[in-house]
Parts: structure tokens; sequence; C-alpha cells
């Protein structure tokens, strides 16, 4: 006798009543896993033959970025062609049915937020390969730029709409989003408030993609530190330094204040070296040399080349040698090679340019005559 069983009376009689007593169907089980079986194998034969049709298909083309996405797809697309097999079979099975349609609900839209997020993925990368074979750096910054940044932006929608799909077959959560609707008011407020950082951290990098202040690639001058934009992100950006620092600046702050950009249309840029010499320096030998060496370095571009006396002090006088190279780094280098010449061709050629500190005494100082 069952000691879990519950009495109950039937007809004057006293019964037991197991709730534990049921019994299986085994029959309708191997029937119902021979009909998943086949439907899983006809799904797959059916994948591979679509599949087979679409690589002789993408092998035709002359690019390779038809292969790329179908090979990125592939996964979530088989899956979903299996689930679809056993779809169709469980509505012809009502006992399968019964147990399928819960898992179903799942499922379907975490397969369909896979595919869309491949399919997101695959395109990424397929943008990001055309990119690599582009001419135009200015270009090519602005639109992987774009691509970062709106690659981030859809795969967080389409994350955020499949979990809220799969929690919707939940009836406890459908009951709690209905009962939150009779304080919609009040909800939104709370909600608003508790995302506001996060909502402007997300229109903070999407004007960053479309109005583009700055790329990723981009040589910018931020709080006194120079370097290159490495990730454009929602919430912030990095920029590495030459000395192969990283600096994490929040996005909104390239929005709401100033900063430089060096490569904002093009890598070309114009540089000075400044030279500090005796007032009594004679500046036309000075600018034949610059001039000269100038015009035979490899690095020079040919646009901008000037001498000027930019300042004048009691003590010294300024010089401004400006000059232009087609890069950024081509410019540093150049600058540093002009400023070692021209130091070095003023110890050798006019050594009386550089300025020294001097101490006049009268003739006939008492102490001048002292050892």
């Amino acid at each position: 006798m069952n000691p879990l069983a519950k009495p109950h009376r039937s007809g004057g009689m006293l019964e037991r009543y197991n709730p534990l007593n049921w019994s299986i169907d085994w029959e309708t089980v191997m029937v119902g896993g021979a009909a998943v079986a086949v439907a899983i194998v006809l799904a797959w034969i059916v994948y591979r033959v679509v599949f087979s049709i679409v690589e002789r298909l993408t092998k035709l083309s002359e690019t390779e970025i038809d292969e790329m996405i179908v090979d990125r797809v592939r996964r979530p697309v088989k899956w979903s062609f299996i689930a679809l097999g056993v779809t169709l079979v469980a509505q012809s099975m009502p006992e399968l049915e019964r147990v399928w349609e819960p898992l179903a609900g799942f499922l379907r839209p975490a397969l369909l937020g896979w595919i869309a997020y491949t399919l997101v993925k695959a395109f990424t990368a397929a943008l990001e390969f055309r990119l690599e074979i582009s001419d135009d750096p200015v270009a090519v910054r602005s639109r992987r730029t774009r691509i970062a940044v709106l690659s981030r932006t859809a795969t967080i929608a389409i994350i955020v709409i499949t979990v809220g799909l799969m929690l919707l077959d939940v009836p406890g959560v459908r009951d709690i989003g209905t009962t939150l609707l009779a304080s919609a008011g009040l909800a939104a407020l709370a909600v608003g408030a508790a995302a506001q950082p996060a909502l402007k951290s997300l229109i903070a990098g999407l004007q960053v993609a479309f109005t583009e202040p700055l790329r990723i690639g981009d040589l910018v001058k931020v709080d006194g530190h120079v370097g290159r934009v490495e990730e454009v992100r929602m919430s912030f950006i990095t920029v590495r330094t030459w000395d192969e620092r990283v600096l994490v600046v929040p996005t909104t702050r390239f929005l709401d204040d100033s900063f430089e950009n060096w490569s904002r249309k093009s890598e070309r840029l114009t540089g000075p070296v400044f030279l500090h010499l005796d007032p009594a320096t004679e500046i036309a030998p000075i600018r034949t040399e610059f001039e000269r060496y100038l015009d035979e370095h490899k690095l020079f571009d040919g646009r901008n080349k000037a001498l000027l006396m930019t300042e004048t002090y009691p003590e010294s006088i300024e010089l401004r040698l400006s000059m232009s190279a087609a890069s950024i780094s081509d410019l540093w280098a150049l600058r540093c090679d002009v400023r070692e010449h021209m130091i070095s061709w003023l110890q050798a050629e006019m050594p009386d340019a550089l300025i020294r500190h001097r101490l006049e005494v009268p003739h006939g100082h008492p102490k001048a005559g002292e050892p």
C-alpha cells in the first residue's frame, strides 16, 4: 500500500487514490521520437541541399564577401531548419505538440535573434573587408567609425528584443507586464530617470557616428595628450598615445568640450621648428641653409616652407621654421631632422648666433685683473 495514497469515498467504499500512479504510453513515445528523428534528418538534408546551391552561387562571384556572409550564417540557419522540421511534425501529433510548443516558445525568438546577430556581424566584417582595399585613409576612418558604432547599436537592439520576446512567453512575466501597465506613467518616469546616462551615451555615440567630429585612426589632442583614436564606443572612446598609454575619454566629452583633430580632413599637415638666437644674428644665411636642406629632404612634400622672425626679446629673437609633409608621422620625423641639422649647422658655421649669457666688466675695474 502506498503511504502517499489519498483516501476518498466512492460508492460508500473507501478507495485509495495515488496521484503519482500514471502510466507512460511507450508506443506514443517511440512513435514521437521516431518522427522527431526523421524530421531532424530531413531538415539536415534540406539544409545541405540549400547551402550546396548557395555555395556554388557564391563561388561564381568575384568577391569574397558572399562566402564570408554565408559562412557566418551557416550554423544558426542549420538549427533553424531543424527547429522548423520538428515544428511541422509536432503539428500533426498532439502529444508531441504539447511537449514541443513550450520549448519552441523560447527557441523561435532565440534562433531569430541568433540569425539577426550573425547577419549584423557578417555584414560588418564584409564592410570592413571592403575598407581594406580602399586607397583613401580619411574615407576609411570615416566608414570604419560608422560601422563600429552602428553595428554595436544593432547588436544591443537585437539582444534586447530577443530577450524580451523570450520572456514574453513566460506567463508570470506577462502578468507582471500587465500589472505595470496600470502605472505606466510612474514607470516611464522611473525608467527615464534611471536610463538617462545610458540614453545620453547612446545618443552621443550615434552623434559621433553621423557628425564625425573624430573617427577611428584620427590623431587627436585632448586634455594636453596627443594620440590615435583606437575605439569608438557608445559610452567612451579610447586614445592611444605615442608612449603606448591608453586614454579612456567619455564620448560626451568630445561633444561638450573642444579638442584638436589633426587628421580631420587629411593626413597632410604643416608644423614648425623654433630657434631662439642672438639678436645680432644675420637671418639670410640661415634662411638659405634651411630651404636648401628642406628641398633635399625626402619627407618634405613641397607644399609649405617658410622662415619668419615671429618674436623679438631683449636678449634673443625667435625664428619659426615651418614645413609640411604628406603624413603626421612624416612631419614629426622631418621636424626632428630639421631641428638637429640647423643646430649642428649653426654650431659649425655661425656659432655667434647661439645665445650666451654674457657678463660685461667695465674697463679698469680694480678686480678685473685679479686671478
